[in-house]
């Protein structure tokens, strides 16, 4: 050690980068998991910047109503099939704020279609925190506030409106509260079942695991898509939007349990051979308390990256069905419905903004996907 004229004392050792490395390297095997995890984690760029627009999704469903300019089922007659507008600054050459041109629906006699013209002669500026159609923050509290909304003799279709003149982009965030939390509702279903008939089958085994087993090769053995359609065929047309959503959640977790039970058997076979497993055992532990304290944390994270993975899976499986009419039914909102709608090409040709719906089904399930890839690959921190 040499000493500075001011005092300090200065390590005469050269610089060894392998010591260092070293050194951090036996930080890394002291700090906690999720410390590895979250490391790891945010080397996967797309996975998290998938986790942080799917966390801002989410955290928009209780306000949807708030941020768009029109209720779900808000219709303008006038305004049938009218194409998207775009919020302007300038006009003119000068800044005047976010306005909209309005437009004028006129009847073409040789086409026999409604054709509309936009003034670009009349800005109109949006007005803001102003007040609309009625809705409920949150599903609790009533409301008529809007973020934006047209002024008097205009219109703010942004991604126009659909044959009955409801603005598709105010029903895609609505119809969003619908198709996202499906996704959750029947991985709920799905986990409570495939973990429960899973841990099951794999900790106790014999007569039990060969029970389980059985039913899940059956269930497995059966075509997915006619299943589903037979399932949701049978929900009596009579119930309500709310019941049936929750039905169609539910047939989704039913159906998915299966190949998460088979996982979830696999892994507590392995583990309930090990060491600690024992010696909770024989002190004691009940089964229920060594599957539950023992067994799944050390199982948990593929869980988590399996639940990230099956979301989509399961929104698209609502999707289909409402697509094709035998998921939820109007006046309920979702994306399927939506795109039940834009079942005739001919219409799709002549007014494309109708299959916009499908944009944010593939811009979640991609999300899904990245979000669950990154999670995959950082829950084994070590691995290179």
């Amino acid at each position: 050690m040499s000493r500075l004229p001011d005092g300090r004392y200065v390590d005469d050792a050269p610089f060894d980068p392998k010591a260092n490395i070293q050194t951090l390297e036996r930080r890394d095997l002291d700090a906690p998991n999720w410390v590895l995890v979250w490391r790891k984690f945010k080397q996967h760029k797309l996975g998290l910047v998938s986790g942080v627009f799917l966390l801002v999704c989410y955290l928009m469903l209780p306000f949807v109503g708030f941020i768009a300019p029109y209720t779900a089922n808000e219709r303008d007659s006038e305004y049938l099939y009218a194409p998207p507008q775009s919020i302007n600054l300038f006009h003119e050459g000068e800044f005047i704020g976010p306005f909209v041109y309005p437009t004028l629906a006129e009847a073409d006699l040789e086409t026999f279609q409604w054709k509309f013209v936009t003034d670009e002669t009349r800005p109109m500026p949006l007005e803001f925190f102003c007040e609309g159609g009625s809705y409920r923050l949150a599903g609790l509290i009533p409301s008529d506030t809007h973020l934006f909304c047209a002024p008097d003799g205009a219109t703010v279709f942004l991604w126009g409106s659909d044959r009955l003149g409801r603005d598709v982009f105010s029903r895609i965030l609505y119809g969003a509260q619908l198709s996202l939390t499906v996704g959750l509702i029947g991985i709920s279903v799905s986990f409570f079942l495939g973990i429960g008939f899973g841990s099951i089958a794999g900790y106790f085994g014999g007569k039990i695991d060969w029970v389980i087993n059985r039913v899940i090769e059956i269930l497995r053995s059966l075509p997915e898509l006619p299943l589903w359609l037979a399932l949701s065929a049978a929900v009596p047309s009579n119930w309500g939007p709310v019941a049936v959503f929750f039905i169609i959640s539910i047939i989704l977790g039913i159906l998915d349990w299966p190949g998460l039970a088979r996982a979830v058997r696999a892994k507590f076979l392995s583990l309930r051979e090990e060491e600690y497993v024992r010696a909770a055992e024989m002190m004691g532990a009940s089964s229920g308390r060594v599957i539950r304290k023992h067994l799944l944390p050390n199982f948990m994270s593929h869980l988590i990256a399996s639940a990230t993975l099956s979301i989509p899976a399961m929104i698209l499986g609502e999707t289909a069905l409402s697509f094709l009419g035998l998921g939820l039914r109007a006046p309920a909102v979702s994306w399927g419905v939506m795109l039940n709608d834009a079942q005739n090409l001919a219409s799709i040709e002549i007014y494309p903004w109708t299959a916009i719906p499908m944009l944010p089904i593939i811009v979640i399930v991609l999300a899904f996907n990245f979000l669950g890839d990154g999670l995959r690959d950082s829950l084994d921190p070590y691995a290179d």
